[in-house]
């Protein structure tokens, strides 16, 4: 028997830790690492970009609890990957890095690919290792996992050299065994603090119990619905905490937000973060007087925060949480104990003001010849969706990514359990959302499904039947990583995806294909041109170019076309007109992707062709793309109601209304 490569003790040590599948894009060395995982039994899906690979990685983490492995080339495509490293360290997702690199003996020498990856990742991870010797990869990679795993959940890197990988060991007694890690160690719970803890919370007349992904990530939502269902707390879920408790809940205040963070004098974060998602707990967005009480698996979260620093504690959700319950003993929260109206009347009334509002907006139909609104498109998905799968069931993951996309989609959609909604996260980046569908498809549908997403013990739900994978991309969103696509396809997963098409970042520049054409027309004649005074036939083409963008005709007056407002100011200059820096192509025929890649493609521009192309799409075998024509929304402001007010003590400002873009 041959001797073992630095390839082959890489993928046994790999093995050895429990590890099923990789995500990753190969080339000469690391091709010999993913063939002899293969070998050994692991799954190696193959991406078409390293951006996308180690996004996918971060997200199995996160929906599996233990790293995910993403394994890629030196020099590029570690650069590439670094973007999975940012999105593991943002939301502390646990991710496994591995990347070849040129021979030690050409270091400096401008070797081919080379790039100093230690030096490089070593401010951005956790760990970023090269193993001294054949006989130390087993070790250097079992303590990477486990440091990607421990604590805080981040980024471990190990850079294996050419020479390390296609070397061979002359005794294979030489080679140090690895095994299973174990579970990471749980935090215990400060006494004293503790006591405090229940104290505030007794005595608040208006608290609120916010859950982060954090608490999804920790498996707590057993304890967390007994605190919430024994206490009677009113709870605010994040976008990715949706699900810990189910949307339909009566204590969720999610649609009364607003109200419910101006009102509350006692907080309580589950795995939740004072960062912008919630507007870092200042005023006015929250009450400038809240105690605020953090769970957390990191001492250093609390620390971001004065507010939060006095009534910290530190340690696994799933420990901390039931203690918490226990100690509270019977008390309950009760309106009825304050005077009237209530925190709980007020939440009331504003969630139902709200409600009735979104309904207004879902229920109105698209006009004739005119394209749908989000509300409308998103109402009909999901009306659709829930006939073929009631949320209860939990059998859809959604999968969400694009400032308008996202922002609106994550209200309307509801999730009954935990781990059911992926989104663009703490580092708000877009192009994950392909890469997450991939993640949760291997998740949910793989050989192995290592992920789960009921309040039950994991071995209960691998009896369970698949789970369809739905993705609502912004075109931009979808963009980034389109040829995503034909991973799917490869590997045979049937990925429902809606790409809503609005024609631009944010918003497009018309929905009117002359109109749009015309703005093209004054931008490829370039900005001298338009702002030319002389008589040539092309500055006439110009004007009038210009003039069919503007809506004008003769004897229209001089008028200028619906600008782009940045917060309160639009620009109407026409001398600077054409297409703006958000526009994209004019209904961009995307589905075509998914049938150039032996999928499904529709294109959608009525409420009855989406209806049915949803419905096909769910029960389609392959991977499916739902090309969505949906409003431009010319004019409208570039703004999110998180970022409505800049500075303590000010007013609402000019952010969004309550149930506006909020992650």
């Amino acid at each position: 028997m041959d001797t073992p490569t630095g390839a082959h003790i890489t993928a046994r040590a790999l093995r050895d830790l429990g590890v099923t599948v990789i995500f990753g894009i190969v080339g000469i060395p690391v091709v010999e690492i993913a063939e002899e995982a293969i070998d050994l039994g692991i799954r190696f899906v193959g991406f078409r970009n390293e951006q996308a690979a180690s996004y996918a990685a971060t997200a199995y983490g996160y929906l599996t609890g233990k790293p995910g492995v993403c394994l890629v080339v030196g020099g590029p495509g570690v650069l590439h990957a670094m973007a999975g490293v940012g999105n593991s360290h943002a939301n502390a997702f646990p991710l496994l890095l591995l990347a070849g690199s040129s021979e030690t003996h050409l270091v400096s020498r401008g070797a081919f690919q080379e790039l100093d990856a230690i030096s490089l990742l070593t401010p951005h991870t956790k760990l970023a290792i090269r193993p001294p010797s054949l006989a130390s990869i087993p070790d250097v990679i079992s303590t990477a996992y486990r440091t990607s795993w421990y604590g805080r959940p981040g980024t471990a890197f190990v850079d294996l050299p050419a020479d390390l990988i296609q070397g061979r060991i002359e005794d294979a007694s030489d080679i140090e065994p690895t095994s299973i890690v174990p579970e990471p160690p749980k935090g215990g719970v400060d006494e004293l603090r503790l006591s405090r803890i229940i104290q505030q919370l007794k005595s608040a007349t208006a608290p609120l119990v916010v859950i982060g992904k954090g608490a999804a990530y920790a498996r707590a939502e057993t304890a967390i619905r007994t605190l919430i269902n024994t206490h009677q707390l009113p709870f605010l879920p994040t976008p990715m905490g949706k699900g810990v408790m189910p949307d339909s809940h009566p204590l969720n205040t999610a649609s009364a937000r607003s109200t419910a963070l101006q009102e509350a004098d006692v907080v309580l974060l589950l795995g939740a973060r004072l960062n912008w998602i919630l507007h870092f707990g200042a005023s006015p967005k929250w009450n400038a007087h809240a105690t605020f009480i953090q769970i957390d698996i990191s001492a250093a979260e609390a620390a971001r925060s004065p507010r939060t620093a006095a009534l910290a504690l530190v340690g696994d959700l799933g420990t901390i949480v039931p203690q918490l319950t226990r100690a509270l003993g019977p008390w309950a929260y009760s309106p009825s104990r304050f005077p009237s109206p209530s925190y709980s009347h007020r939440l009331a009334a504003s969630a139902q003001r709200n409600a009735a509002a979104a309904a207004t907006k879902a229920a109105a139909p698209t006009a004739a010849q005119k394209p749908m609104t989000y509300a409308r498109a998103f109402t009909l998905i999901k009306r659709t969706l829930h006939a073929l799968a009631p949320p209860d069931a939990g059998a859809v993951v959604y999968v969400s990514e694009g400032a308008n996309t996202m922002d609106i989609s994550r209200s309307i959609f509801d999730v009954a359990h935990p781990r059911l909604r992926l989104d663009a996260g703490t580092h708000a980046t877009m192009g994950v959302g392909l890469a997450y569908a991939v993640a949760a498809h291997v998740a949910y549908n793989g050989p192995e499904r290592e992920g789960y997403s009921r309040a039950t013990a994991p071995s209960k739900e691998k009896t369970k039947t698949k789970k369809k994978i739905v993705c609502l991309e912004g075109d931009s969103a979808f963009g980034f990583s389109a040829m995503e696509v034909e991973t799917m396809a490869r590997y045979g997963m049937d990925v429902l995806i809606f790409v809503m098409n609005n024609g631009g970042v944010y918003h497009g520049d018309s929905d009117d294909g002359e109109e749009w054409r015309a703005l093209q027309r004054v931008t490829l004649a370039g900005p001298t041109v338009a702002s030319s005074s002389s008589s040539s036939s092309s500055s006439s083409e110009m004007g009038a170019a210009m003039a069919t963008a503007s809506g004008s005709g003769s004897g229209s007056g001089s008028g200028s076309r619906s600008g782009i407002k940045t917060g309160s100011t639009t620009n109407t200059n026409t001398t600077r007109g054409g297409l703006r820096s958000t526009s994209l192509g004019w209904e961009v025929r995307y589905e075509k992707i998914a049938e150039a890649c032996g999928g499904v493609g529709f294109f959608v521009r009525t409420e009855e062709e989406l209806a049915r192309a949803t419905r096909e799409g769910f029960e389609s075998g392959t991977v499916t793309v739902v090309n969505v024509v949906v409003e431009a929304g010319k004019g409208t402001a570039l703004a999110f109601g998180w970022m409505g007010s800049g500075k303590e003590g000010e007013g609402e400002g000019k952010g969004k209304k309550e149930g506006g873009a909020k992650l």
